[in-house]
C-alpha cells in the first residue's frame, strides 16, 4: 500500500539532507521549555513567540514563523505532558517509518501551509498541525492497539475517527459563530494530510464504494436470499462430509470445500487436509 505520493520518495531521495533528525523530539523539549518559562514570568515569554504577521512585517521579528511551534497548547501540566508525548511518540513512529527527510518535508509543508494561512488571517497556531499528524500515523498504522488515559484499549482507526469528528465539530461552531478565520484553520491541517495520502485515500474510497456495490447487488442479494433458504430448509448451511458436525452445532467451526474431491463436499477445519479424496 503506497501511504504517500512517489514523487515525494524520489524529492527525498535526492535530498537526503533536508531531514531534521529527531524533530519532534525538539519540538517536544522546546514546548516544555517555554511552558517553564511561561511560569516564571507569568505567561509574558510565549507573547514573544506567537504567530504576529505585524511583528514579522513590522518589526522584522522573523522569529517567530517558527517559534509559533513552540507554544504551549495548554495550560494544564497534565494535559502538556499527556500531549507531548503523544506527539513525541506519533512523531517519532513516522520518522522511523518514513526516514527523517519524508517526515520533515511532510511537517515543514504543515508548517508553510499555516504561515501562509496566519499571514492572510492575522494569526495560526500549531494546535491542528499537531493534530493532524495523528492522521497520517492512523493511515499507516490503523489496527495499532493503544491504551486510552493508559487504561482503556482501543484501535489507533477510532481514535483518528474522533479526531476527525473533532475537526468537524471545530468547523462547524466556528461557522455557527461566523468565525471563518477559524473554520478554516482546522481545514488548512487537513490540506497537509491529503496532500501526501491522495493515493491512500483515493484508493480508501474506492474500496469503499466497491463494498457498497457488491453489498446491493443483485447476485449478492440472490445468494443471500438462497442462503437463508438453505438454512432455513436444513436447519445448517454448512455439513462436515466426514465426522457430520455442521454450524449449526459448532458456530464457530470454519468449514471450506475441497477442490480436488469429484463432487461439492465440505469438510470442518478438522477435517479439510485430513480426508479421502472422493472420485
Amino acid at each position: 500500500m503506497r501511504s504517500v505520493d512517489s514523487w515525494l520518495d524520489r524529492f527525498c531521495y535526492k535530498h537526503p539532507r533536508l531531514g531534521i533528525p529527531n524533530l519532534m523530539t525538539i519540538l517536544v523539549i522546546g514546548t516544555a521549555v517555554v511552558y517553564l518559562m511561561d511560569l516564571f514570568s507569568n505567561g509574558m515569554f510565549s507573547t514573544m513567540l506567537y504567530f504576529s504577521p505585524t511583528a514579522i512585517l513590522r518589526h522584522f521579528q522573523i522569529w517567530r514563523l517558527v517559534t509559533f511551534l513552540f507554544v504551549p497548547l495548554s495550560h494544564s501540566p497534565f494535559s502538556l505532558v499527556l500531549s507531548l508525548y503523544f506527539y513525541w511518540w506519533i512523531g517519532k513512529s513516522l520518522e522511523q517509518e518514513w526516514g527523517t527527510t519524508k517526515f520533515t518535508v511532510f511537517y515543514a509543508c504543515g508548517v508553510l501551509f499555516n504561515i501562509v494561512f496566519g499571514f492572510l488571517a492575522g494569526g495560526t497556531s500549531a494546535t491542528y498541525l499537531n493534530l493532524s499528524l495523528f492522521f497520517a500515523f492512523a493511515s499507516l498504522y490503523p489496527d495499532l492497539q493503544v491504551l486510552l488515559f493508559f487504561l482503556i484499549p482501543v484501535k489507533v482507526k477510532w481514535l483518528a475517527w474522533i479526531d476527525a469528528a473533532f475537526f468537524g465539530l471545530s468547523v462547524l461552531f466556528n461557522l455557527m459563530h461566523l468565525n471563518f478565520v477559524g473554520a478554516l484553520l482546522p481545514l488548512v491541517a487537513v490540506l497537509n494530510y491529503v496532500l501526501f495520502f491522495w493515493s491512500f485515500l483515493r484508493d480508501f474510497f474506492q474500496r469503499r464504494v466497491y463494498r457498497v456495490q457488491h453489498q446491493t447487488s443483485r447476485q449478492t442479494i440472490n445468494f443471500k436470499k438462497a442462503t437463508r433458504d438453505v438454512k432455513k430448509e436444513k436447519g445448517y448451511l454448512h455439513k462436515c462430509a466426514v465426522c457430520g458436525v455442521t454450524d449449526a452445532d459448532d458456530p464457530n467451526m470454519e468449514f471450506r470445500y475441497c477442490s480436488k474431491c469429484n463432487g461439492y463436499y465440505c469438510y470442518c477445519m478438522n477435517h479439510i487436509n485430513n480426508h479421502v479424496h472422493i472420485q
